[in-house]
């Protein structure tokens, strides 16, 4: 007997997405902290700021935007090559899956990344469709989908 799958509501998907960004923007923020003071150690060009040794800022951006972008990537993807759920998806009991229902390999996961870029661009107005209980803009283009999980039974 198979239990049947629900698509995931519009809240519980912002839900999860506020609970991961927060743990995104904390491992930004100590990403981005540790490179600051990698860049000086490296020897690459500095300046001075207050009698304080900053690298300059030109290098710094140009080097950790890119780094923090792939570390985004890298956050997305791996939890939805691997189990298809980020621990917001997870506290929500929340799963992406491919549109055939299988798990998301390193493609599909990449192409709802790039896709999710698309509809936040579009300032969240891919989300729309979740109403009207059809895919979202980043699921459709991708060809994935975002399911409701059962609730565990608990335990006595």
């Amino acid at each position: 007997m198979t239990t049947p799958v629900f698509p995931a509501s519009l809240w519980r998907r912002l839900a999860a997405l506020m609970y991961d960004g927060l743990l995104l923007c904390a491992l930004l923020f100590v990403t981005a902290g540790v490179l600051s003071p990698l860049f000086i150690w490296l020897g690459l060009p500095t300046d001075t700021v207050n009698g304080v040794l900053v690298p300059n800022r030109l290098v710094q951006q140009t080097l950790t935007f890119p780094l923090l972008c792939l570390l985004v990537w890298g956050f997305y993807t791996w939890f939805w090559t691997h189990g298809g759920q980020t621990l917001g998806m997870h506290t929500w009991r929340l799963r992406a899956v491919r549109s055939s229902g299988a798990p998301m390999g390193w493609r599909h996961s990449t192409l709802r990344m790039l896709a999710g870029m698309l509809t936040w661009m579009l300032l969240g107005l891919g989300y729309l469709p979740v109403l009207l209980g059809k895919p979202a803009l980043h699921d459709w283009l991708s060809g994935t989908r975002v399911v409701l999980l059962p609730a565990k039974p608990k335990r006595r």
